[in-house]
């Protein structure tokens, strides 16, 4: 389906801000599974940056409610997702992202022959994995010694290479496991993660007609759109080639519709055409690896003028926390805590108004409610690194 719609950066930026409370917080008492799910997960590599992309976007919240809603409660479950990274997702739709991620064609392996492992012991590696954690928590040590003992020695042979050390061959497909829905994380016993397989409940695989993958994508323009199938690989490491086909079909059916963003076709959701008449405002701090600049394209759009240089490490998004002003990455910032202080170093690229220097500090109030920290402004350069 095609239409004459045409969109602007302005309008997108805007509808994506609304949709991901960003616009404004989430409502008192929304679940925080449920601003999980708007993003379509939330990167949780490191747990304090995903403690911060849910808190500043739901007011009142502090780590303390992430983590009774991650370990207690339990409708949010940190386990592998998009791009086989870890991720917090809704609960109620592991089954929903098992089925779209395990559809996706896996790319070539990066490791040599002897070291790879057939896709025959990859689903001995996966199934073993589930039968260890059912209703236990185990440690990355204590999991190993079970998978080997479930498949072979040849599992448990220390030649994959990872962060300057060797790992057991097994450890390849552990994100596979994450997404097959036989794994994920536990709470941490002492400085070790644990790790267990997802409890059963009451769960589904969206809330519209047809595949996962026509939901997954739909859910995806809703987030995200207007997007093209480029866009929608790059975010899910996925191939282009499958992402243009995929995107083809669903043309064919009617569940997604053509439109013109900044006179380019793009796609959204068919018949989700409306957006804001004007561009995003506020000032906001978003962490490490938050999803609304790792997904936002395009990516010079988003990062206009000196952000593409300074806050892209090595061309990809996510690897610095970015200030946004008025929906663009207008500056980077990181914090350094101490007890209970944490000092928030802010590098504007773009000179902020008054109005945007006080949304600034409330911003910056903001992160240590969040942290559960007395926060201090310093606007100045960051001297820290990107993420590795």
């Amino acid at each position: 389906m095609t239409t004459n719609v045409g969109i602007t950066w302005d309008a997108a930026s805007a509808r994506r801000a609304e949709r991901q409370f960003l616009a404004g917080p989430a409502g008192t008492g929304t679940p925080l599974a449920e601003v999980a799910g708007a993003m379509l997960g939330v990167h949780a590599q490191v747990l304090s940056a995903a403690e911060l992309s849910l808190g500043m976007r739901a007011g009142g919240v502090t780590r303390a409610d992430v983590r009774s809603t991650l370990w207690e409660d339990r409708s949010l479950v940190k386990t592998y997702g998009p791009r086989g990274t870890v991720h917090l997702l809704p609960a109620r739709e592991l089954p929903l992202f098992s089925a779209a991620l395990t559809a996706v064609p896996a790319g070539p392996s990066p490791f040599p022959p002897d070291v790879r492992l057939t896709e025959e012991q990859a689903a001995q590696v996966v199934t073993a994995i589930g039968e260890a954690l059912d209703g236990r928590f185990l440690t990355l040590d204590e999991l190993s010694e079970e998978v080997v003992a479930r498949t072979g020695p040849w599992a448990g042979d220390r030649v994959m290479p990872a962060f300057q050390d060797l790992w057991p061959r097994w450890r390849q497909v552990m994100h596979r496991a994450g997404w097959a829905g036989t794994l994920c994380f536990g709470p941490n016993r002492g400085r070790k993660a644990t790790y267990t397989r997802p409890a059963p409940g009451d769960r589904t695989v969206g809330d519209g007609e047809g595949d996962a993958l026509s939901v997954f994508v739909g859910r995806y323009l809703h987030a995200y759109g207007p997007a093209t199938p480029a866009h929608f690989a790059r975010w899910l490491a996925a191939p282009p080639g499958w992402a243009t086909a995929l995107f083809g079909e669903l043309a064919a059916a009617g569940r997604i519709e053509e439109v013109r963003f900044e006179g380019t076709p793009a796609w959204v959701a068919a018949g989700d055409t409306g957006f804001p008449d004007g561009p995003a405002r506020g000032v906001r701090l978003l962490p490490y690896f938050d999803a609304y600049v790792v997904a936002g394209q395009p990516r010079e759009r988003l990062f206009p003028g000196a952000a593409y240089q300074r806050a892209l490490g090595g061309g990809q998004a996510g690897n610095y926390p970015v200030l946004l002003v008025d929906g663009v990455v207008a500056g980077v910032w990181h914090q350094r805590r101490r007890g209970r202080r944490t000092t928030v170093t802010v590098e504007p690229l773009v000179p902020l108004t008054a109005r945007q220097e006080r949304e600034l500090g409330e911003q910056v109030e903001r992160v240590g409610e969040v942290l559960e920290a007395t926060p201090e402004l310093v606007v100045g350069e960051v001297t820290v690194g990107p993420h590795a």
